[in-house]
């Protein structure tokens, strides 16, 4: 049975983290490999693969078979591209300088367009943060706008209430006086 190139996972449930091994074809996905030749973390934005570009290069040429999900790392990361590149070099299809430059050309727009992916994904995030932000405050001013407006109407009342008490307190100290009054005219 030939070599496969496959993905090994770990991490814990919810939250994979795979290896990239070469492993017999008859050993199970977790068990026994080779050789580990990269990482794949598809839970960051855009998904992050660590790979020995070398290793991947040889262990392709010499047979290895990916998988399918492996075949598609290894197709973004420029192996597949490389080997394709070599292989017209046996041919004679062109030179080794002139199938390097254009593995470099690829790569740069690869890198090219990568960063404007994550660029884009920045400020969308930046505008979406910013639309939050801007409703956050309107309704933190419009909760202000209820929470004075209550307060004006708690001071009014307060006020009012002041107001009635004062002629109250007005007209029972000029009540007692004369009840006092006549009260010291009995002890003369």
């Amino acid at each position: 049975m030939p070599a496969k190139i496959r993905l090994q996972r770990h991490g814990k449930k919810g939250q994979p983290f795979y290896h990239i091994v070469i492993a017999d074809g008859r050993s199970p996905r977790d068990g026994r490999f080779i050789e580990k030749i990269g990482t794949y973390n598809p839970l960051t934005e855009p998904a992050q693969i660590n790979l020995k570009f070398d290793r991947a290069l040889y262990w392709y040429s010499v047979g290895a078979v990916p998988t399918d999900t492996v075949r598609s790392l290894l197709s973004q990361k420029g192996v597949m591209l490389k080997y394709h590149l070599l292989q017209g070099v046996k041919k004679g299809a062109m030179t080794e300088e002139q199938a390097e430059v254009k593995f470099q050309n690829w790569m740069k727009e690869k890198e090219a367009k990568l960063a404007e992916i994550v660029k884009t994904k920045e400020e969308k995030a930046r505008g979406e943060k910013k639309v939050r932000l801007e409703a956050e405050k309107k309704v933190n001013e419009a909760r202000a706008e209820e929470l004075a407006k209550k307060r004006l109407a708690e001071l009014e009342a307060k006020k009012a209430e002041e107001a009635a008490e004062a002629p109250a307190e007005e007209a029972a100290v000029e009540e007692a006086p004369v009840a006092e009054a006549p009260a010291e005219n009995t002890e003369a």
